[in-house]
């Protein structure tokens, strides 16, 4: 028995549903698929089919609550004991993709089947996102497996459902970026993670200008983290590069080299062919910049 459970925004998601409802019917498995719209002002007219569709809900929202609040609501109302969530802008790469998950079905942990990109480069102004993507986040069960909660992808999983709502009503700001606490949780509560290779492809890229914007509001959300003593400061490479300068005393340095080369990394970030390290220094630059204004 399995409940999948997908939350959209401005998103047609009828395809998604479509192909996981003929995928799991085929298993004969009960099964219940919720969407949620979350106060969508751009909502799909499609979505509205998806409640014509077998053992399927299509909710909406009257107001935004953001995507913690909607993935623990959707946990909340679904009536099976195993979580399936997929972001609305997901694809299974496989045929077998809900059959694949239904045999490694977690008592009390979580599964991971892996994020891929289509090989076809996309338009020139997502190019940042489809390059980003295909260098951190479409990695091989292998890698993996050596950071295993790091390398959790929150846009397809499987959980048990009273593991997801245990530890996702711990995250209580609804701001862009909280996956990097939700993992830190995971690992904190030893709750095991599995990966399989199963992915999912993820299709809705954002243009250059807004994966930039979500990029550095991240950012924002994991120096208030900090400042809380929710997040540790050494989680992620960043993090790290940031403790390194400040013990090396080079913080005002890179700082300002990078502010040098700001503009011309911006109008890099908006080419056919996007520097992933630059963009690295660049998120690096902000980051700092934020720990400084924490401080003043």
């Amino acid at each position: 028995m399995i409940s999948i459970v997908i939350p959209t925004y401005n998103y047609n998601c009828y395809p998604l549903v479509s192909m996981l409802g003929s995928q799991v019917a085929d298993t004969e498995v009960s099964y219940e698929i919720l969407v949620m719209d979350d106060a969508s002002p751009f909502p799909s007219i499609q979505n509205k089919e998806i409640a014509s569709l077998p053992f399927s809900k299509y909710i909406v929202l009257e107001s935004n609550l953001g995507r913690t609040a909607v993935r623990q609501l959707l946990a909340e109302k679904a009536k099976y004991d195993t979580l399936l969530f997929l972001d609305a802008d997901v694809m299974p790469q496989r045929p077998d993709f809900i059959n694949t998950y239904l045999e490694h079905t977690p008592a009390h942990g979580i599964v991971f089947g892996g994020i891929a990109y289509t090989e076809e480069a996309p338009e020139p102004q997502k190019m940042l996102r489809w390059k980003y993507g295909h260098a951190r986040e479409s990695l091989s069960v292998k890698a993996r497996k050596e950071n295993p909660y790091e390398t959790v992808n929150s846009g397809c999983f499987l959980v048990a459902k009273d593991v997801f709502i245990s530890v996702n009503r711990l995250l209580q700001e609804q701001s862009y970026g909280m996956d990097l606490l939700f993992k830190q949780l995971l690992k904190e509560h030893d709750i095991p993670v599995t990966h399989i290779d199963n992915p999912v492809y993820h299709l809705g890229l954002e243009v250059n200008s807004v994966f930039l914007t979500k990029a550095l509001q991240a950012l924002e959300t994991t120096v208030s983290l900090e400042e809380k003593g929710s997040l540790k400061n050494n989680n992620r490479a960043l993090q790290k590069s940031y403790l390194t300068l400040k013990r090396w005393g080079l913080v005002s340095v890179f700082q300002k080299s990078i502010s040098f080369f700001s503009e011309k990394m911006v109008a890099n970030f908006n080419s056919v062919n996007p520097n992933l390290f630059w963009f690295d220094l660049y998120r690096l630059h902000h980051y700092i910049d934020l720990k400084s204004r924490y401080r003043a």
